[in-house]
């Protein structure tokens, strides 16, 4: 059902890009050579603004149609609930250990940095040479 409102979709975008640039604008544009005959400047106008209304408003329908049907299969979702539905057991110690788990890579770490020495108490000045 989506593909085929998907390709009605693009077949009414490349329609209504045609009909606005086949009318006249204020330099005429394309829609110059209209000299007469079959359909006057006036009648042009009209067929031409009232088909722009009517594939903008199919544009509007399908683009509304296609942004329901993307939200079908959608399922909400929370950050709180988590990817597991139970907690996983605890290993034993004697359980082979993950690599790329974050515990793994905390245990491999390397020491901690040597202590700083202590901030002195009070103000201090500067000793002279």
């Amino acid at each position: 059902m989506q593909h085929v409102v998907i390709v009605i979709h693009l077949m009414l975008v490349l329609a209504l890009i045609g009909v606005v640039l086949l009318q006249k604008s204020e330099g005429g544009g394309l829609g110059i050579g209209s000299t007469g005959g079959f359909m006057t400047s006036r009648g042009t106008a009209n067929v031409l603004t009232r088909a722009t209304a009517i594939l903008a408003g199919l544009f509007f329908a399908t683009s509304l149609l296609l942004s329901i049907l993307a939200g079908i299969n959608r399922k909400p979702t929370s950050i709180l609930q988590g990817g597991q539905s139970a907690p996983a057991a605890p290993a034993g110690p004697n359980a082979p250990l993950d690599p790329n788990t974050i515990l793994n890579q905390l245990q491999r770490a390397p020491a901690a940095p040597p202590a700083a020495p202590a901030a002195p108490s009070g103000p201090q000045v500067p000793q002279s040479k």
